[in-house]
């Protein structure tokens, strides 16, 4: 395991510093998903959630959530992020909704946060909207599946397709 970057020679807490570190495309995906009751997921697929379109607005939440990642997480780096694209998939199966993140920027760090961000407020949005019939529901599984650019290069986490070209 490599030295924590978050903390100076006094183990005091800092930002890192990335001025020396080179521009390059970076891009992060990120997923989890929200366990619910069967009926709940049919109050989502049919979109009779009494608040309205759940996705819909679960999707604008989660881009919010990665753009204002550096006002919740304390040493990220504000970025100016290039893409941020969510994707919902319904798994009857399992009674969830998996919630995609994928970001890019260019610039001298990654963006693996602002897409676990994105995940994150993403099935919250799910949750505050649909608790009213389930507050049981249950967010889990939140990690980080392929991670791209900089010095590090490419990282995919074992068993993960690549969602890259």
């Amino acid at each position: 395991m490599s030295e924590l970057t978050h903390f100076d020679q006094q183990g005091q807490a800092h930002m890192v510093d990335v001025s020396g570190k080179a521009d390059t495309v970076r891009i992060a995906v990120a997923q989890g998903r929200i366990v619910m009751q069967p009926a709940t997921l049919a109050l989502i697929a049919e979109g009779r959630a009494g608040k309205g379109d759940v996705l819909g607005v679960a999707r604008i939440a989660a881009i919010q959530g990665a753009k204002r990642t550096a006002d919740l997480i304390p040493l990220c780096h504000p970025l100016a992020l290039s893409k941020v694209a969510i994707e919902f998939e319904l798994d009857e199966a399992a009674a969830a909704v998996v919630c995609r993140a994928t970001v890019q920027t260019v610039g001298p760090t990654g963006v693996e946060m602002e897409a676990l961000t994105a995940v994150q407020v993403g099935l919250l949005t799910i949750y505050d909207m649909c608790k009213a019939a389930d507050k049981g529901m249950v967010m889990t599984d939140v990690g980080l599946l392929e991670k791209v650019g900089g010095k590090s290069g490419h990282w995919l986490r074992q068993g993960s397709s690549s969602r890259q070209p």
